[in-house]
């Protein structure tokens, strides 16, 4: 195995908190870094994945922010819905927000499926926001948008379906792969995520998100509009080598914005930046924010 990294070690231990809070009767599993007290952010994962995407991430901005990582319902700890919508999941936001105390204005960091949860949050509560940082998720123009979700009637899938079960964890460890694949990630990372990711059920191992999520979740055309009307700042970051079909409009985030978004691509990364250059994007999160925090500070 290669070296480890330094920040390895050093993110797997740092000091955090593992907490709950019932959201739309689902229980939502979070994890907090940072003092309370200081601005904060909450960081929110794709889809199937969970909170710890942001283990490399988090204890590299706690000495300025109060910082919190939500599972989503119907991944990671989480608990699973008979159907999810774009409601339930800005509600779970909002309310680890404030079960976190994050404070006054926090800012949230949405990283791809995160990124449209993030958008949504803003449309029900970016008033109350200090902003919106997108993580490799783009907002389409409306004649090039394509629905992801609304499964069962776009693509006749069946509801109810099972994940596979691993007779032993390293088989399911080894069978772990991210989504679109990348080059490059450190062997404990993908291990990291990959036991994160996984519980235990009779018979073996399996994975804990929910294959149905998308079944019934409509992700919904109007997300161009929800984007330009936000009331709170936004700023896009990208990576570089990213091949997500979310994330390939950007320029026309940027154009929408008469080139005012804030648009920071990081060198060298892929879909999962977070993995590949961790503090680089940590310490480029870290600047944006604490400008935004000044700024909003000069506004009532």
């Amino acid at each position: 195995m290669e070296d480890k990294p330094f920040w390895f070690d050093r993110a797997i231990n740092y000091p955090s908190e593992n907490s709950i809070v019932e959201v739309d009767g689902a229980p939502i599993h979070f994890t907090t870094w940072g003092e309370k007290g200081l601005p904060g952010v909450i960081l929110i994962h794709g889809s199937n994945a969970h909170k710890e995407w942001w283990r490399f991430t988090a204890p590299f901005l706690a000495e300025n922010f109060r910082i919190a990582a939500l599972d989503l319902s119907g991944n990671g700890d989480s608990g699973w819905r008979e159907k999810y919508t774009k409601e339930n999941f800005a509600n779970e936001v909002w309310k680890v927000c404030d079960a976190a105390e994050l404070g006054e204005r926090p800012f949230v960091v949405g990283h791809s499926f995160g990124g449209f949860v993030a958008l949504e949050t803003g449309d029900l509560y970016g008033d109350l926001l200090g902003g919106i940082l997108f993580m490799d998720f783009t907002v389409a123009p409306p004649e090039e948008y394509v629905e992801w979700g609304l499964r069962v009637e776009r693509e006749g899938v069946k509801p109810g379906r099972k994940l596979r079960v691993y007779e032993d964890k390293e088989t399911a460890i080894g069978r772990f792969r991210f989504i679109p694949e990348q080059p490059g990630v450190h062997p404990l990372v993908l291990r990291h995520m990959a036991e994160f990711g996984l519980r235990k059920v009779e018979g073996g191992w399996t994975w804990k998100f929910d294959p149905t999520l998308f079944d019934y979740l409509e992700m919904g055309a109007d997300q161009n509009t929800k984007f330009l009307n936000l009331p709170c700042r936004a700023a896009l970051m990208l990576g570089e080598n990213s091949e997500d079909e979310g994330a390939l409009y950007g320029d026309y985030m940027l154009k929408a914005t008469n080139n005012l978004l804030p648009t920071i691509t990081i060198p060298g990364t892929y879909h999962h930046l977070m993995f590949d250059q961790p503090l680089a994007v940590a310490m480029s999160m870290k600047i944006l924010l604490l400008e935004w925090r000044r700024l909003n500070s000069l506004t009532p």
